[in-house]
């Protein structure tokens, strides 16, 4: 995972094949948040369900990060948030052209 990041990019972890997770897989996805911080790089993990879902929740870890319920829903968190109004967006105030 430390490999994919990338500065500023945005990562998806997909938990839906991991069946089991120690506090040592923990430990690991944490290291890679804290990788992903130095390189203001956003993580969202998704999908995990049974002992590893447990794992993360009962260990306190599921507070910090930031964990979707699909790759849908994880993807819309990565997406940029556009503010303003459209033509706000498009046609900046006192922009010519």
């Amino acid at each position: 995972m430390i490999g994919a990041l990338r500065p500023g990019a945005g990562l998806i972890v997909d938990g839906s094949a991991v069946v089991y997770m120690s506090a040592a897989g923990v430990r690991a996805l944490a290291i890679v948040l804290h990788r992903a911080a130095e390189l203001s790089a956003k993580i969202v993990f998704c999908s995990f369900s049974g002992p590893a879902a447990d794992c993360l929740l009962v260990s306190g870890f599921s507070q910090l990060f930031d964990v979707a319920d699909s790759t849908e829903q994880a993807l819309s968190r990565l997406r940029p948030k556009l503010t303003g109004s459209p033509a706000g967006r498009l046609h900046p105030h006192g922009a010519t052209g």
